[in-house]
This record gives structure tokens, C-alpha cells and sequence, in this order.
């Protein structure tokens, strides 16, 4: 007898310890990632063949105190390495953990080699080999703290690699993982089983190899254990010949209904390969499909559901996912009444939009996420209203029905207008706090920061529900549905970079095309609530020399030009934006010497420019400290000295349009008037009707000469 480890994930010990007394071992003990036993060679052959949750079994050689490396060299040089395995082996030293002295684990694998081929050498045996690509053995050392655990894998390679899938999909489940989910998902083995979401098949094919008594390591060629000098050849092939013929007779026997559906027919071949590939040919139906379309077969009334959708790290770049997780949900309780379903994800919210009630649930982890696994008992009240039509409760109703409304209002008149991109909702609703705006065929919700006082689950389901509500009233495909999180910006921020999408369109905005991308950058490249305002620059502009200042992606410019403008100027830091200014004006037909392009910080620019202009557009940031910048720029502090450079640069009978997005911000009428310049304040005249709740979204002012300046 010996004394062993085995390895699976935080989560699965529990299930490893009843997998091994089912296997004839005797009081496992459960520790952190694995459980401790002892067994003789047939039980450990055994497990080593059957487990279907441990990713490895380890042979115990030695516990001790590891202060230092010194502690760690002696206690690895007490085992009698010769006696386990010969010279002409080769080895590699997993080692996992670290303390206070031996601070890195390669150093500690290297002081463990050193040991064992001081050991061979002492002995006056030739140097074992080490070999990081297919080592004959793998010794393995645990370090936590002062302790630490050396032992001898069994296996080689870990067990979740049953030799079967060669190929898998985008995020595919490890198979001792998989394994796991079908074993605590309730599903008794005799009624029908269905995947609506396969991918490449391994909870199928780890389920119907559960069922049929087929043992995981049946298709695997190496194992370690055949390279340790106490191995029994007789033995080892009769646990593996008793072990095929149940597995055949297991398989010959098996006529369960189990189904497997993908929307994807590539992956579906990559999943009938790995059935294949896993002794199991035929006993899964793999069919084309969508999850959120499937029936229950016909003649079963009962059954369960297993599933792992995708569920992404990040929910706010997936609001997709929502809709896929809500429409799943409700075509399970419109089509399956009676059956079980049993659904992992490691998103908590995404499986609060199946809205549904758990009789079960449990945590494990895959790879680095934390994930749920929860059962649930679909209500067989279902079944009698299958035929009817499919309906979907509405979700948050007091913002739908705002919804509903401001879409009336707003929608008709941006019709009117010409306008492809308008705003249908900005915290109408205090519980539901973001900004949505229509693009063509598309949303984007900007999510604002929630307040400190509100717990962050309640935020992140208001958040689903607001996702799942727009989907539900304005019919847009969930994939076309945007989701950023806005905060308070400073700087330059406001262009932060989100993604590398390029997902790019054209949008009419009273007879102008712009470029927008709604996926790359934190704003879309047109900032809506100026729409009234560049139009008016458009019907300003004719015949004017026009210069636009922090001029983003140049939209005012645009429509200075289709206005009629005779030369155009646009000043801005970033060449990014400059470019986008350019296509612009390319994709209106505008060309020419006389549209200039400047890559600078207006502000300095502004110190030595000479020009002279008829019409200047500034928008200006509230605040900015870019390290592009000599020093920080204030909009309320430093306006004045803004208009102080903007006179020299206007002509007697120019005009400025100066316009910013400070709240309280108030004009220095007086120092404008010492300057020789008057101001006339129309930003409720640039207030268009979609931002009409939200007064202080800008403000905006014509700034001219006085008449006897």
C-alpha cells in the first residue's frame, strides 16, 4: 500500500471522494484541490483508468519541513530515487508554491533535479535525463509554507486529456470539469439528455461515457506509471481488458435519446470526430440548431437539459449575451415543462436572465474564473401552454414603458429631420441610470457610474434588465446593442480606447455624412447633443474662412463645408482624429488645398497663429492636464484668455461659436466687454429635442466684435 494525492479543481474534492470509494478505496480524505488515500497497485491502476474528476494521481513519497533550499536538497536526497525508477528515464519536476526563502519555483524544481541526479550519481549510476517536452516521469512538489509534499506521478499527462478531442471550439471545457457538470446535474442515465449549445461535444461525450460504464483513460497510449519499476505489466492489462469489456457491453446496450445542437456546422464535425475519437460513434444525435429554438422531442415527457454557454470575463462587452441567456430561459419553460435542466456559467447575472429558481447550485472553478453550476426543475405547467405563442415578460416596466414613450416622441421627429443617430433615453429614471442612443440597425447604452450607495449586484442587474428591456421595445439584434461605462472624464480621456473592432459606419445628419465607430473608442466620434449646433455652423458658413478648434473628428468642419465655406481649418492634438476629419470630408466629396489639417495643441497653437477667419467653432474640453500640454487648461479659469487669442485671429465682421459642457460654467461678460467683444448666450436655441431633459448638457455662445472696437 501506498499513500496518494489526488489533484482536481477547487470545488470537485467532495465528488472525488464518493468516485473513489465507489472504486473500492477506503476513508479518502479531502484536502485543498485533491483528496489523500492510500491503495494498493490494482486500486491505484483502477483509478488512474476510471476517475473522471482528478486530473492526476500522485504517489506520496515524502512530507517534510521546508524552511530553505538546504531542507529541500537533503529531504529530496533521502529518497531512494534507484529504487523507483532506472537511469535511463527521463525526468521533469513540476513544482508548485513558494515560501519565505525559496521565492521561486523554478529555482526549487532546479534544487529537486539536483537532488535526484546526485542521488543516480552517488550510486554510481549514469544521470537521469531531464526532458521538458515528454519526460518518462513527472515528480511532483507541493510547497505551502514550511511544508511541503514530494511525490511521483502515475499518469504523464493530465487525465482531463482523454485522447479524444484533437480539436475543440472557441472556450472549451477541460473534460474532468465537464465530467463533473454531468455527474451533479441530476440527469439519471436512462432518460433523454439534450445540449442545446454542444459546441465540440465533451459534456455529451462525458456523459454517455458515464452512462455506459466507458472508462475516460480508455483511448489514452501513456501513462507513467508503466515506467516506475514496481509496475505489474499482468496486472495493469487485466484492469484494462476488464474495464473494455464493460465499456463494450455498456455501449452495446445504450439507448438513451441523447441530442447535442450547435449553430455552427463546423463545430458540430469537430464533435462527431471526437465521438468517434471516444469509442461512442452514434449514441449522440448531433444536430444543427438554435438554442433558443429547440423543442422537446415528442415523445418524452421528461428529461434534463445540460448546458454551458458562453458566458465571456466581461459582461458589459456582451450584451448579446443577455439576450441569448433570456431567450434560452424562456423557450426552456415554454418547450420543456417537466424536465431538468442543469446550466454553468461563471456569470451569476447572465443566469439571473434565464428567470428561473435554482433547486441546487454549486462553485468550482474553470482555470482561473469562479463559476456556478445550478440545477433547475422546469415547471411542468409549462407543457400545457407549449403551442401558444411565445410571449416574453416584460422586463423593468416602469423603463420599458419611458422607453416606449420617448421612442414615440423622439423617433418621429428625428424622421423629420433627417437624422440617423438621436438619443431616446438619459436617466429618466433615477433606479435606471444610462444614456441610450439610436444608430442605424443599432443601441448604445452608456453606462454612468453608479453612486457609492448602491450595492454593485443591485447595479449590475438593473444594468441587465435596462439591456434586456431596450432588446425587448426596440427590437434591435442583441449582438447591434453597444455597452459602455461612462464616467466623469478629465482630459483626454474622453477618447480612451475601448477595443480593436473597426466597426465602422456612415450616418446622415441633416444631409451630411459621418463616419461613427461604435465599438473602438469610449465616444462614437460624433457627440450628438451638438447636432443643432453644426447645423447651424453649416448655415453660417458660406463664403467664410472656417476654423474649428479641438475639432475631434472634424463633424462641425464638415458641415462648415457642404455649407459652403471657402477654406476650412482643423486644429487638433490627436492624428487619429485628424485622419477621421479627412474621411469625413472625403466620403461628402470634399477636396482640395484649401481644407488644412493641423496636428497641435490648440492652445499653443493659438499663442502664434496668424490667420485670419470669418467663422472658428471651439469646444473645448471642461479640463485637461495632457502630458502633450505645458500646463493644465481650466475652461471656466482660462476662457478669457481664449477669447484673448480668438480676436486676433477674427475678422471685423466674424463670428466665434464657442461652446463647452461645463454645468455651472458662467461667461466673464465683463472682461468679454474690455476685450471689445460682445456674447450672446443661444444654448437653449442648440438644445435639440432628444436632449431636451438634460439642459446643461452644453451651453453655447456667439462671440463677436463690438461695432466700435
Amino acid at each position: 500500500m501506498h499513500q496518494y494525492l489526488a489533484v482536481t479543481a477547487n470545488g470537485l474534492e467532495n465528488l472525488l471522494v464518493e468516485e473513489l470509494k465507489n472504486l473500492g478505496i477506503e476513508d479518502p480524505k479531502p484536502v485543498q484541490a485533491g483528496v489523500r488515500f492510500k491503495a494498493d497497485l490494482e486500486q491505484i491502476y483502477k483509478a488512474c483508468l476510471s476517475s473522471r474528476t482528478a486530473s492526476r494521481f500522485v504517489r506520496v513519497l515524502a512530507e517534510f519541513k521546508c524552511v530553505d533550499d538546504m531542507d529541500l536538497y537533503l529531504s529530496c536526497m533521502s529518497v531512494r530515487w534507484p529504487n523507483l525508477f532506472d537511469a535511463n528515464k527521463s525526468i521533469i519536476v513540476d513544482f508548485n508554491g513558494t515560501n519565505r526563502e525559496i521565492r521561486n519555483s523554478q529555482y526549487g524544481a532546479m534544487k529537486v533535479k539536483d537532488a535526484i541526479v546526485d542521488t543516480f550519481t552517488k550510486a554510481n549510476l549514469p544521470r537521469p535525463e531531464i526532458s521538458k517536452d515528454r519526460p518518462d516521469l513527472r515528480v511532483h512538489v507541493r510547497l505551502h509554507r514550511e511544508d511541503a509534499i514530494l511525490g511521483i506521478d502515475m499518469v504523464g499527462q493530465g487525465l482531463n486529456q482523454r485522447g479524444y478531442r484533437t480539436e475543440a471550439g472557441r472556450a472549451p471545457l477541460r473534460e474532468t470539469l465537464a465530467a463533473s457538470i454531468v455527474m451533479r446535474s441530476g440527469w439519471d442515465k436512462q432518460s433523454p439528455l439534450i445540449d442545446p449549445m454542444c459546441g465540440s461535444g465533451t459534456l455529451l461525450i462525458e456523459a454517455v461515457m458515464l452512462a455506459a460504464n466507458v472508462v475516460p483513460g480508455h483511448a489514452r497510449t501513456s501513462w507513467s506509471l508503466e515506467n516506475l519499476k514496481d509496475f505489474d505489466y499482468a496486472l495493469w492489462a487485466e484492469v484494462k481488458s476488464e474495464a473494455k469489456v464493460v465499456g463494450r457491453r455498456g455501449i452495446n446496450k445504450f439507448e438513451v435519446p441523447v441530442i447535442g445542437y450547435d449553430n455552427d456546422p463546423r463545430v458540430l464535425e469537430t464533435a462527431k470526430k471526437n465521438a468517434v475519437r471516444a469509442g461512442i460513434e452514434g449514441l449522440i444525435d448531433f444536430r444543427l440548431g438554435d438554442a433558443t429554438q429547440i423543442e422537446a422531442p415528442k415523445d418524452a415527457a421528461a428529461g434534463t437539459i445540460i448546458c454551458n454557454p458562453p458566458y465571456g470575463e466581461r459582461l458589459s462587452t456582451e450584451p448579446g449575451l443577455i439576450a441569448l441567456y433570456s431567450e434560452f430561459g424562456a423557450q426552456m419553460k415554454a418547450q420543456f415543462g417537466g424536465w431538468n435542466a442543469s446550466i454553468f456559467s461563471s456569470s451569476d447575472e447572465l443566469l439571473s436572465c434565464l428567470r428561473m429558481r435554482a433547486d441546487k447550485q454549486y462553485k468550482v472553478n474553470n482555470g482561473a474564473l469562479n463559476c456556478l453550476q445550478k440545477n433547475y426543475a422546469i415547471s411542468a405547467k409549462a407543457a400545457s401552454t407549449a403551442d401558444a405563442p411565445k410571449t416574453e415578460a416584460i422586463v423593468a416596466p416602469d423603463f420599458a414603458n419611458r422607453l416606449k414613450k420617448n421612442i414615440g416622441k423622439i423617433g418621429k421627429w428625428a424622421k423629420k429631420e433627417h437624422l440617423d443617430c438621436y438619443r431616446i433615453y438619459d436617466a429618466d429614471l433615477p433606479d435606471y441610470n444610462v444614456a441610450i442612443d439610436v444608430y442605424p440597425d443599432h443601441l448604445v447604452i452608456q453606462e454612468y457610474a453608479a453612486p457609492k450607495t448602491i450595492d454593485p449586484e443591485t447595479a449590475k442587474r438593473r444594468l441587465t434588465d435596462i439591456i434586456r428591456a431596450s432588446i425587448q421595445v426596440t427590437g434591435v439584434e442583441a449582438n447591434n446593442v453597444v455597452l459602455k461605462v461612462r464616467q466623469r472624464q478629465k482630459g483626454t480621456n474622453q477618447y480612451q480606447k475601448l477595443a480593436q473592432k473597426s466597426h465602422q459606419m456612415q450616418v446622415n445628419e441633416y444631409g451630411v455624412q459621418l463616419k461613427v465607430n461604435l465599438f473602438d473608442y469610449l465616444d462614437t466620434g460624433l457627440f450628438l447633443d451638438h447636432k443643432l449646433t453644426r447645423r447651424k455652423i453649416g448655415q453660417m458658413a458660406a463664403g467664410c474662412d472656417f476654423l474649428n478648434l479641438f475639432a475631434y473628428t472634424g463633424s462641425a468642419t464638415v458641415h462648415a463645408a457642404v455649407g459652403g465655406a471657402k477654406s476650412t481649418t482643423t486644429v487638433d492634438m490627436s492624428n487619429t482624429y485628424l485622419d477621421w476629419a479627412k474621411e469625413n470630408l472625403a466620403i461628402n466629396g470634399i477636396k482640395g488645398k484649401q481644407h488644412q489639417f493641423v496636428q497641435a495643441d490648440c492652445l499653443q497653437w493659438l499663442e502664434t497663429a496668424t490667420g485670419q477667419y470669418d467663422l472658428i467653432f471651439i469646444d473645448p474640453p471642461t479640463f485637461s492636464n495632457s502630458k502633450r500640454m505645458k500646463q493644465t487648461f481650466d475652461i471656466q479659469r482660462d476662457h478669457i484668455q481664449l477669447m484673448t487669442h480668438l480676436k486676433r485671429l477674427l475678422r471685423p465682421e466674424g463670428t466665434i461659436v464657442f461652446s463647452n459642457n461645463k454645468r455651472q460654467f458662467k461667461m466673464d461678460l465683463e472682461a468679454i466687454k474690455e476685450l471689445g467683444l460682445r456674447a450672446q448666450n443661444i444654448s437653449d436655441k442648440t438644445l435639440p429635442l432628444d436632449f431636451a431633459r438634460n439642459k446643461h448638457i452644453h451651453n453655447c455662445w456667439l462671440v463677436s466684435l463690438e461695432k466700435n472696437a
